[in-house]
C-alpha cells in the first residue's frame, strides 16, 4: 500500500504548456466575445438617429394626431398630457391616455392639424 500523503507537505501542480493556455485564451475569444460583438451589432441596427419610428412625410401623418398618437411611448405620451395639462394622466393605461390626449387635443385644436 501507499503511504498517505503528509497534509503539511505542499502539492505540486504541473503547470499546463503555454501554448495550451494560449489554445484556450483563442477558444474563449472565439466562443465567447465575437458572438457577443455580432448581438451588439444586430441591435444597434435597428437604432436610428432620429429616434423616430415611422417617417412623418404623408399629409396623413401631419393631419391625424392618432397617427403620432400611436408611435410615441407611454413616456412620450405622459410628457404630452403634462403640457397639455391633463389631470390624472399618471395613473391612466395607454389607451385610456391616448383617449383622452385627443378630446383634449381636439378641443384646444379646432382647425384640425396634429398635435
Amino acid at each position: 500500500m501507499k503511504p498517505s500523503p503528509d497534509p503539511r507537505q505542499r502539492r505540486r501542480l504541473h503547470p499546463l504548456p503555454k501554448g495550451l493556455v494560449e489554445l484556450y485564451g483563442l477558444i474563449a475569444v472565439l466562443v465567447v466575445l465575437i458572438p457577443e460583438w455580432l448581438a451588439d451589432g444586430t441591435l444597434a441596427l435597428n437604432e436610428r438617429p432620429n429616434l423616430s419610428a415611422m417617417p412623418m412625410t404623408s399629409r396623413a401623418w401631419r393631419t391625424l394626431p392618432e397617427l403620432q398618437l400611436a408611435s410615441m411611448t407611454l413616456c412620450e405620451l405622459r410628457l404630452l398630457a403634462r403640457d397639455l395639462r391633463v389631470w390624472g394622466y399618471s395613473s391612466d393605461a395607454r389607451s385610456e391616455l391616448t383617449d383622452r390626449l385627443l378630446k383634449r387635443s381636439t378641443r384646444f385644436n379646432k382647425t384640425g392639424n396634429a398635435l
